[in-house]
């Protein structure tokens, strides 16, 4: 907490000074306190708060759901909201801007502290989050590279097993030339498969893949096999007992 900066945007002169003397006793860090969004923006810059706790209602106008929307779009920082409001169409405003928590005036020590803390976490996990999809669009291009150095010479198609053939220009699977019908989940881990023929294909790499950020477990690929094995004409998903499934090189 002692090394966690917070930036105070506040107009009234008491409230700001509470904010900060009960942050500090509590080991925050308060980098600064700003009044206005203006200086509010500048401060962000030469600080650079790890949160930003805003009053909803900044100079008696919607400056305030402004700025975190400036926030939301330009800086990508935590922000908690400061108000006394109850009003639904300010919250209904506020809520838009997809803030990590609010404060109610007057505020409560204990509340404040939880507060931040649970929106320091939520914050946390949305960037290990946007990390992991960006480590998956790589994984992605490798993929896309990997079946282009197998596929056939004058055709956009990559031959696997016996007599089955995925074409990477639409993702459809062949057998004996005649299209598979499967849905877009099935065709994706079979591109999966077909791009590391002959190595494992783990359950992680699966759901990572096929699934992407929808959330899925080891039973959601086992079932997916299981739908595949019965559509497909042959039995070529191979079990690696523990691990995942390839298909023979």
């Amino acid at each position: 907490m002692k090394n966690k900066r917070v930036l105070i945007v506040e107009d009234d002169e008491v409230t700001a000074m509470n904010l900060k003397m009960s942050l500090e006793k509590q080991g925050y860090s308060v980098a600064s306190i700003a009044d206005d969004a203006a200086s509010a923006k500048s401060k962000m810059k030469i600080y650079d708060p790890d949160i930003i706790i805003i009053d909803i209602s900044l100079q008696e106008s919607n400056d305030g759901i402004m700025l975190a929307n400036y926030i939301r779009e330009k800086q990508l920082m935590p922000f908690i909201f400061l108000t006394s409001h109850t009003d639904d169409h300010i919250i209904e405003d506020a809520s838009k801007t997809e803030p990590y928590g609010y404060i109610i005036k007057p505020f409560d020590p204990s509340n404040l502290h939880a507060t931040i803390q649970m929106a320091l976490y939520k914050y946390d996990q949305e960037k290990k989050r946007n990390e992991s999809l960006d480590s998956l669009k790589i994984d992605k291009l490798n993929l896309e590279k990997l079946l282009y150095s197998k596929k056939m010479v004058d055709k956009p198609i990559v031959p696997f097993g016996d007599n089955y053939y995925l074409d990477i220009s639409v993702c459809e699977t062949f057998y004996n030339s005649k299209k598979i019908k499967l849905t877009k989940k099935e065709n994706s881990f079979i591109r999966l498969l077909v791009a590391q023929l002959g190595l494992v294909v783990s359950f992680e790499q699966a759901i990572g893949y096929v699934w992407e950020d929808e959330g899925a477990t080891e039973n959601s690929v086992r079932t997916l096999v299981w739908r595949l094995r019965n559509k497909l004409p042959t039995d070529i998903i191979k079990n690696a007992s523990g691990m995942g499934y390839y298909i023979e090189d």
